[in-house]
């Protein structure tokens, strides 16, 4: 069965407490957020903490999945590189471009994880829908990707198509982490120094790439809306000073 066959929808069991939704302003150093979503991950698993969505910004980094081919790193001087436990090869983080983790209890939900990614997908898409822009799946490349008629056709004649958001997950007793990446205005020729997932034949985009000129915090509310039509409800997480939600940040 192909993804596009899969119902997306990921609804907790009836009585489960909404995903907390956290929003961080500034930069967040990579290794900090990997520190901060094992904690949380720890604290899901083992009841003690809600589900989690933590929307955030990194600064210039690039990450190697499980399946990253060293060849694919073109410039490995240019940025910071970072090994991951996620799925996946080589992707772009940056300033302009919405990261969402995703702390989800699947156990909870559905057990099947290629539903999971497909759901995942189903919200970028939606996201996307909201802002006029037709997201895509493809059947042999996780991720949304969005057509060019407007480019040079392909090699082979098929039309060429960009990449707009990119999904690498990794699951530890069945709680979910890593998650999505939106690109809403980075600078796109900072993905100029890898192959980004591996693919070489098409192109990366954003959103204001598209036309679309639009702030992060548009593109939050939209996110937000998506998630809650595939996974549930959330609630905005509570920072303990009565400020924003809890971040670690690094000056922007």
């Amino acid at each position: 069965m192909q993804r596009t066959d899969l119902s997306t929808e990921m609804f907790a069991e009836p009585g489960s407490p909404p995903v907390r939704w956290r929003i961080s302003d500034g930069l967040v150093p990579y290794e900090q957020a990997v520190a901060e979503m094992e904690r949380q991950v720890a604290a899901i698993a083992d009841g003690k903490a809600d589900e989690l969505v933590w929307l955030l910004e990194h600064p210039p980094l690039y990450t190697a999945g499980t399946s990253a081919d060293s060849a694919d790193l073109i410039d490995p001087e240019r940025f910071p590189v970072f090994a991951t436990g996620r799925g996946g090869e080589y992707t772009y983080h940056g300033p302009g471009q919405r990261v969402a983790y995703v702390m989800i209890d699947l156990k909870r939900r559905r057990q099947d994880v290629r539903a999971y990614v497909a759901a995942l997908e189903e919200v970028v898409i939606r996201t996307l829908e909201k802002m006029n822009v037709k997201g895509e799946r493809r059947e042999d490349r996780v991720g949304v990707w969005v057509r060019r008629p407007e480019k040079p056709a392909l090699p082979d004649g098929s039309m060429a198509e960009d990449k707009i958001a990119a999904l690498g997950i990794r699951l530890r007793r069945w709680v979910s982490f890593h998650g999505l990446s939106i690109n809403v205005d980075p600078d796109l020729s900072h993905f100029s120094g890898i192959v980004p997932c591996g693919i070489s034949a098409y192109g990366v985009t954003s959103l204001v790439d598209l036309g679309q000129l639009v702030m992060m915090a548009d593109v939050d509310i939209r996110l937000r809306e998506a998630f809650e039509e595939v996974f549930g409800p959330t609630v905005r997480e509570s920072a303990p000073n009565g400020g924003d939600s809890p971040s670690l940040v690094t000056s922007a």
